[in-house]
Order: structure tokens, then C-alpha cells, then sequence
């Protein structure tokens, strides 16, 4: 029996092209994403489905798709989906785990400096007409001597910190234990407790996963603790902040400025997410720079997810185990 594949969002030509005289193909053609209900439709029968961020797969979806055998995530956080329910079933799982990196840290210095130097209201400045040469105003919040404190780990914080070496700030981290202590003095990295990043910091990026334990990790209490001129960046995942907080430390005068390329409303597989971004939050036009999940968006490296991605549906289907399998069958 001919194997089949589902792949549900938009790719690149060479990734279906990978597939040519390997299996049934069933991809979604258009730049919309498939809903649930249309992604089940195709997948009841399906060997294999590459999925992206805006799917999620659980026990029930595992449930109505008896057939399934590898799911391959084409991202790198797999928290909308349920790894121990894959295994469970006999689903491999697998995720793209450092594609996303470089790019992401690219665009939480982005975010951080587009804020600090308000550059969106620069440009709506410009674009009103207004502008008749220089004028003292819309002063911003430089990086040079100034404190970025790095929450979480891994390859996107020390990315991150990468970048920013360059800048003459001085930073500090938690829970970033492979960093050798060479590391730490080449990028001028501290280690520091989260009170103390919280404390010390003028500007806080959130770079930690999802977990049971960072599910809202910067919330109130955390935001009590900042210096009210801070300008806080979440680039990991929306439901380690806590929005509603942020909405009320903007509006209490406690936070000067928010940036984020993620959001709760995104985090699929927590029951209790909110259905949309609060609006306390998108009305906040002078504090708030947002982004809508770009993390990885560049073209090239997209590719190279979606081919890594295919790369383990391939291997399962030539009786291979495949790589970067986050559960063992």
C-alpha cells in the first residue's frame, strides 16, 4: 500500500518535489492555514503529516488517525503538540531544533531596538507630513551601557547575547548552565537570579520554552520588580508573559515599553489560552511593538526547515528511525 503524506501549510516547491514517486501527496496548496477539522479530513488515512505552528496534535486528534506514524514539526518548540500521547500511539514526533535560532535572535535585537529608539513612531512622524527637519523630540533608550537581562537558555539566549556583545552592554542571565565561564567573559555575560535580572535590567528579553514551570514566569510579580523605565522583549513564547500583567504595568506607568513576536492567544494546546492578543495591549500604540510570529521568517532558512522536516518523513519511510525525534517508539 502507497504510503500517504499530509503537508499542512504552504512549502516551498522543492519540498514537494522531495516527495515526487515516494508516497500519495496531499498538500495544502494555498497560504491559508488548513483549520483543524481540514487538516483531520486529509490526515484520518495519512502515514505521515509535516505540520507547522499553527496545528496542534493530542490524544483526541491521534485518536482519529489510526494509520498516523511520524508527525514532523517544522518548528522548533513543540509545545502544541503531545509528545507522550505520540508515543503512546506509536507516533514519532519530530522537531527542526536549530534552524530558528540565528534568525529569532535577529529579530528580538530588532524588536528591542525598534522600540528603544522608537523608530515606528519615527516613521509615522514622517509619513504624517509633519516632519520640517530635526526636532528634539522622540528621544529613545540606547543599548550602549545600558543592563539586557537574558531569561531562559539555549541557543536563542546565547544567540542573542552573541549580538548584542557588539553593542557595549553588559548582560545577565539565568538558567543558561552550558555556558562555560570563557563565554561568559567574551560576551560579558553575569550570571544573576531572576529577581536580580528583574532588579538590575533596562532592557528583558524572554528566550525560555514553555513549560508548567514558565507558564506566565514574567508575570506581576516580576513586573513589580522592574525599573519603570525597562522595556521588556518575548521572542520564546506568549504564555511565559503573562499579558494581562503587562497591560497593567503599561497603563500603571510600571513598564515603558513592550515588544513581542508571540503571543498567548498562539499556544494552542493550553485550554485556558485567551482566543485574541488583549486589547489593552494593541491600543498601547507608544509603548508596544509587535511582530506577527516572525521569528523564522526568512525565506532561505524556511526552506531549510521545511526540507529538514520532509528529511525525517523520508527516513521513516525508507524503514529508517528518524532524526530529531523528541520520542522514542
Amino acid at each position: 500500500m502507497t504510503p500517504k503524506v499530509v503537508i499542512t501549510n504552504w512549502v516551498h516547491p522543492e519540498v514537494i518535489k522531495f516527495f515526487d514517486g515516494k508516497c500519495t501527496l496531499v498538500a495544502n496548496r494555498q497560504h491559508v492555514p488548513w483549520s483543524r477539522d481540514e487538516v483531520l479530513e486529509h490526515a484520518r488515512d495519512a502515514t505521515a503529516i509535516m505540520t507547522f505552528m499553527p496545528d496542534s496534535v493530542d490524544e483526541d486528534f491521534l485518536n482519529q488517525c489510526p494509520d498516523l506514524k511520524i508527525v514532523a514539526c517544522a518548528l522548533k518548540g513543540n509545545d502544541n503538540f503531545d509528545v507522550e500521547a505520540g508515543t503512546r500511539h506509536g507516533v514519532w514526533m519530530t522537531i527542526v531544533p536549530d534552524l530558528l535560532t540565528i534568525p529569532t535572535a535577529e529579530l528580538a535585537v530588532g524588536l528591542l531596538i525598534g522600540l528603544a529608539r522608537k523608530i515606528p513612531q519615527g516613521d509615522q512622524f514622517i509619513r504624517s507630513g509633519e516632519f520640517q527637519g530635526w526636532r528634539p523630540k522622540l528621544y529613545g533608550t540606547g543599548l550602549d551601557g545600558s543592563v539586557v537581562g537574558l531569561i531562559g537558555g539555549g541557543c536563542v539566549g546565547a544567540a542573542i547575547a552573541e549580538r548584542l556583545s557588539g553593542f557595549g552592554c553588559s548582560m545577565l542571565y539565568n538558567e543558561i548552565n552550558w555556558l562555560s565561564a570563557g563565554s561568559e567573559k567574551d560576551l560579558a555575560l553575569k550570571r544573576a537570579s531572576l529577581s536580580e535580572i528583574a532588579e538590575e535590567s533596562d532592557f528583558v528579553i524572554s528566550a525560555c520554552p514553555l513549560t508548567k514551570e514558565t507558564k506566565h514566569l514574567v508575570g506581576a510579580d516580576f513586573l513589580a520588580q522592574l525599573k519603570p523605565s525597562s522595556i521588556l522583549i518575548n521572542i520564546s513564547r506568549g504564555s511565559v508573559v503573562d499579558e494581562e500583567a503587562v497591560a497593567d504595568a503599561l497603563e500603571g506607568g510600571r513598564l515603558a515599553g513592550y515588544g513581542a513576536d508571540v503571543f498567548e492567544m498562539e499556544d494552542w494546546i493550553l485550554p485556558d489560552r485567551p482566543k485574541v492578543i488583549p486589547e489593552r495591549l494593541l491600543t498601547q500604540m507608544e509603548k508596544t511593538l509587535f511582530t506577527p510570529h516572525l521569528g523564522s521568517a526568512v525565506d532561505r532558512v524556511r526552506l531549510e526547515i521545511a526540507m529538514q522536516a520532509a528529511s525525517t518523513i523520508g527516513q521513516y519511510l525508507e524503514g529508517k528511525q528518524p532524526d530529531r525525534a523528541v520520542n522514542q517508539i
